[in-house]
């Protein structure tokens, strides 16, 4: 679904999983100093939108998701995933009940395996799920944003901004009040920097929550079962992920970025030295240069100098081994 921002000024288009939206509309850089200054917004309307209603939502949602949703209060943003039986990662929810309704926004194209499962787990619960997405746009509004929210507009109020459920034909016009509009590339950068996971970037078909530092943020351990819990709660009691998320410094004297599924080495090891992880998300950040999230195995020593593709890496810890 083509948003009409692409139609501004200086916009141009996103491509791959982000294809719809602006990647950055003439200067990546000022977007992002205007987003970390807490001014502008992005359109995430290329992202699916579902939501859940009735009586039991809460409840039902509770049996399905790795958060403990019973007791969520109106208004209080959470996440939640869905596991394979095996517990790797299907599916990341980022998720607000407003009273009556659970409102949730998935990856770009998500939305129909979500809801197929969602309905097969249906039974006898009063609830109802429908896919919003093509009435409903994500508008994000960086932290410290001063920018009035519609009235009835759900919102997802969180550390690094608020999450804004539109009704699709009032995009446009909202983002010539709150503007200026920042691309998908301002907005991954400080995700990358926020050392932030996403599904489809930094999982594959093997991901468990702990890798990512997803345990306590969209994983509480004090719930009741799950499909997959018991891989969860095996790793947590008795054992340690075999993958860990890290932080990378690129070198920034090379002109072209390590993209996902690029090989890191021990920069000791050279190109011929044995792959010990790989590139999940890569960014070029207006503070730290070159910058990218790596997923890599648990025992590489944390201060290991190490090498993105041809291009130098100093790791920080985001998961503990």
């Amino acid at each position: 679904m083509k948003s009409p921002l692409l139609s501004l000024p200086g916009a141009v288009p996103a491509e791959g999983t982000d294809e719809g939206v602006a990647a950055h509309y003439g200067d990546l850089f000022r977007e992002q100093r205007a987003l970390a200054a807490g001014k502008g917004l992005v359109d995430l309307s290329h992202r699916g939108v579902v939501t859940v209603t009735g009586d039991d939502r809460l409840s039902w949602l509770h049996l399905l998701l790795t958060q403990y949703m019973t007791d969520l209060p109106a208004g209080q943003a959470t996440e939640a995933l869905i596991l394979s039986a095996n517990g790797h990662i299907e599916h990341a929810l980022y998720l607000v009940d407003d009273g009556t309704t659970v409102w949730a926004h998935v990856e770009p194209g998500g939305a129909p395996a979500l809801i197929a499962y969602l309905e097969s787990m249906k039974f006898f619960y009063r609830v109802e799920v429908a896919d919003r997405t093509d009435d409903i746009a994500v508008v994000h509004l960086p932290a410290g944003s001063i920018a009035t929210t519609p009235e009835g507009a759900a919102v997802r109020e969180t550390a690094y901004g608020r999450d804004l459920f539109l009704p699709r034909a009032e995009l446009e016009e909202y983002a010539a009040v709150h503007g200026p509009p920042a691309g998908i590339l301002a907005y991954e950068a400080l995700r990358v920097e926020g050392h932030r996971p996403r599904v489809g970037f930094e999982t594959d078909h093997r991901t468990i929550p702990h890798e990512l530092g997803w345990i306590g943020t969209a994983v509480h351990l004090q719930k009741g079962c799950y499909r997959g819990q018991e891989t969860v709660a095996r790793v947590q009691n008795l054992g340690k992920p075999p993958r860990r998320l890290v932080f990378l410094h690129l070198d920034g004297s090379e002109v072209h970025l390590p993209g996902p599924g690029t090989p890191v080495r021990l920069a000791s090891d050279g190109q011929d030295g044995r792959q010990l992880g790989f590139v999940t998300s890569s960014a070029r950040h207006h503070e730290l240069g070159p910058i990218a999230l790596a997923l890599v195995k648990r025992n590489v020593p944390l201060d290991a100098e190490l090498m993105a593709g041809e291009t130098a890496a100093a790791q920080e810890t985001v998961v503990e081994p």
